[in-house]
Parts: C-alpha cells; sequence; structure tokens
C-alpha cells in the first residue's frame, strides 16, 4: 500500500520489528488512534548523529510520566532504537519520530485494568533538508491567533488536533505559521517555540504548562549565552511583540529562524535582524561541530 506523500520502504519500527513503513500495521483499538492516548519525540539527525540525545529522551520520559505510561524501554533502549532508525535512513539527515500508545484495548476512556495491554511502540526515519539559504534569508511570515488548545500543553502528546486546526490557520492565510496567544499573552506557535528581541534582548515565554518546551528552547538560550545575548523568560503581551525588533522561531525541523512580517506588518524593520544572526551562527557551529562526531 503506497502512501501519499511518503517514500515507499522509508524505515520504520513497530512493536519490536524493524520493516518498511508501508507494512506497519496497527489495530483500529490502540488507544492512540481511538484517543490519542499517546505521546511522541522527533529527534533530528544530522549526519547519522542525532542532536541533543539525552534532552530529547528526557523530554520523552517526561510525557510519558505525565500520561501515566510506563516507558516499555530504558534510555539505551531508546538511543539504540533512535540509532538504528538513523542507520536505516536511506539519507545521512533525517528526523526520527517516535511514539508509545497506551495500547489496544477495548474502547472505554479510563486506562484498561488488564495487564496483557502493553503500550504500542512505533518509530519511523524521514528524510530531512534543513533550512536552505534563502529561507533564512528572506524570513517566515506569520499570523497572530487565540491560543484555543487544552491547559497541558507542556506533554508532547499525540492528540494535536488543537494545534493542527492552528497549522491550517496559517495554510489558510497563506502564511508560514501561527503566534498563539492566550488571554493576550504569547505562548507558541502552531509546532514551534517563539522569540521576541527587544533593544537587543532576547526574551521567551517561561516554560510552563500553556507551552511545550522545545529542545531548542534550552539550546537558544545557550547559544544566546556564548554570543553575549541578554536572555529574559518572562510573560509576553500581543503589543510586545507585534513591537518587537526581531521574532524568531525554532523547532527541529525549522531549526532556527527569522520571522519578518506578523499580520501583514513587518516585523522591526521586515528582514532578518542581527541577534539573529548571531544565534543563526552559533546553530550552524553546533551542527558542524556534531557532524564531526563519529556517528552512533
Amino acid at each position: 500500500m503506497s502512501i501519499p506523500g511518503v517514500a515507499p520502504g522509508t524505515p520504520a519500527f513497530l512493536n519490536g520489528e524493524f520493516l518498511p513503513i508501508e507494512q506497519a500495521r496497527v489495530s483500529v483499538l490502540d488507544r492512540g488512534f481511538l484517543f490519542g492516548d499517546g505521546v511522541y519525540e522527533v529527534v533530528p539527525v544530522y549526519g547519522g548523529r542525532p542532536l541533543r540525545m539525552a534532552e530529547h529522551l528526557a523530554r520523552l520520559a517526561r510525557s510519558l510520566a505525565a500520561v501515566r505510561i510506563a516507558s516499555p524501554r530504558d534510555e539505551q533502549g531508546w538511543r539504540a532504537l533512535v540509532a538504528e532508525l538513523a542507520r536505516r535512513s536511506p539519507v545521512p539527515d533525517c528526523l526520527v519520530y517516535l511514539q508509545v500508545t497506551r495500547g489496544v484495548a477495548r474502547r472505554d476512556h479510563a486506562f484498561p485494568v488488564d495487564p496483557a495491554v502493553t503500550p504500542t511502540v512505533f518509530g519511523m526515519a524521514s528524510p530531512f533538508s534543513p533550512p536552505d539559504a534563502a529561507l533564512r534569508s528572506r524570513g517566515l511570515h506569520a499570523l497572530g491567533i487565540e491560543d484555543e488548545r487544552w491547559l497541558n500543553c507542556h506533554i508532547k502528546a499525540t492528540s494535536l488536533l488543537g494545534n493542527v486546526l492552528a497549522r491550517q490557520r496559517a495554510v489558510d492565510a497563506g502564511v508560514d505559521e501561527v503566534l498563539q496567544f492566550r488571554d493576550g499573552l504569547l505562548t507558541e506557535g502552531a509546532a514551534s517555540n517563539i522569540w521576541v528581541v527587544r533593544k537587543g534582548i532576547l526574551m521567551a515565554p517561561p516554560v510552563g504548562r500553556l507551552l511545550l518546551e522545545g529542545i531548542r528552547y534550552g539550546l537558544t538560550a545557550e547559544l544566546a549565552q556564548e554570543a553575549g545575548v541578554p536572555f529574559e523568560a518572562r510573560p509576553l503581551s500581543l503589543a510586545e511583540v507585534r513591537g518587537a525588533d526581531e521574532v524568531l522561531v525554532t523547532s527541529a525541523s525549522r531549526e532556527i529562524l527569522p520571522i519578518v512580517r506578523l499580520d501583514g506588518e513587518p516585523v522591526g524593520a521586515g528582514v532578518p535582524g542581527p541577534v539573529y544572526a548571531r544565534l543563526r551562527a552559533g546553530y550552524d557551529a553546533r551542527i558542524a561541530a556534531l557532524r564531526a562526531q563519529p556517528a552512533v
């Protein structure tokens, strides 16, 4: 069975077996299918080398604990799975996707009590093309919207309908991303963390239940310190965001990119700014250093 938009033979893993993605099958009674009852993680791999593996696995462990799914693997087991999926990838740069659901059981909102119900573990490696020079220099356009999601956004859960609808708002508006606001305060993008620069200071909403702490959240704070850019984690109002000198977006697939227009108006000078350039250079240096290391 061909899957639109997915290359045949894409390496996958399902419940202990490596197989091509088109051969992977999950029961319709899997709670991930019925309820979105599961969590996931996405690890970017450069030249066969995963970026910030420890941080990704720590977040996976936090998400599993938050939804009370016992981890079916220890850290070394997860590392081995990521490494093998990366090794099987036909290209050296890929995104390794991991998903754990509560498993297959009769349909009931309550957790299954049958000890025979075990978590479903799925993984795959998809080709990854980092943002090219043209996109870096052009920047992104964004739309501000109300954040209508649930109150546990810190869990990287598979039940992403709120994020899906937010992302579609961007598609419908012909822009690259949305900036979500709850009670007038910035939370995050549809699938990204958002950063604001005012008077040379880099700022981001504080981590908590209302946003997912991206792995690039900690990395970007580190890059700012290395570049001598002051950083503050604090609530940011809609007016502050609209009056920013620069707005940035970070995620596994977008790495770090500038947002140059918001709601049709230019952000600052309407071009990528100097703080972005310094952070971008630091990010590129991290990737170059990673590529120079032995592959996993």
